[in-house]
């Protein structure tokens, strides 16, 4: 059982609340795809409300398979509480959590590190950061990751 961390795909310039871009989309698409292919067990998705993160939600939802729920949760904005979100978590149901940076890369470095302040990992769009409890320690750890590019 795990939590799956995602920003969203590539958005379009301009616009309060833009959508994906054509590339954004593809690249979601990608790695949903691979992610599908590696049998990743997503059992919900949660999203952010923004367009962009709903966009990609669905992506996600349309390619790892037919009844996976998507819903919007408050609390997953670039500046929202970390620890506060965090609390709620549980990381024994196979829940997708797609959002925004800063908020998705302090939030894993908060559930890795205990602290927002020291980064865990860098993230890109449409990829996805896998958090499982680590089975000697009981501690949150990385254990896997898709991104769209190597860099």
């Amino acid at each position: 059982m795990a939590l799956y961390l995602v920003q969203h795909g590539k958005a379009l310039s301009g616009g309060a609340d833009p959508g994906l871009s054509d590339d954004g989309k593809a690249d979601a698409n990608r790695i949903a795809t691979v992610a599908r292919d590696y049998h990743v067990p997503v059992a919900g998705i949660i999203h952010s409300g923004r367009k962009r993160a709903l966009e990609t939600a669905l992506i996600y939802a349309t390619v790892l398979g037919p009844g996976i729920p998507v819903e919007e949760a408050p609390g997953m904005g670039p500046g929202d509480d970390i620890a506060s979100f965090a609390a709620g978590l549980d990381l024994t149901h196979n829940r997708m959590y797609i959002g925004h940076l800063p908020f998705m890369e302090k939030l894993a470095s908060y559930l890795v590190a205990g602290e927002t302040a020291r980064p865990v990992f860098k993230f890109q769009n449409a990829g996805i950061v896998c958090i499982d409890l680590n089975q000697d320690t009981g501690t949150p750890v990385i254990i896997w990751s898709l991104m769209p590019h190597i860099q």
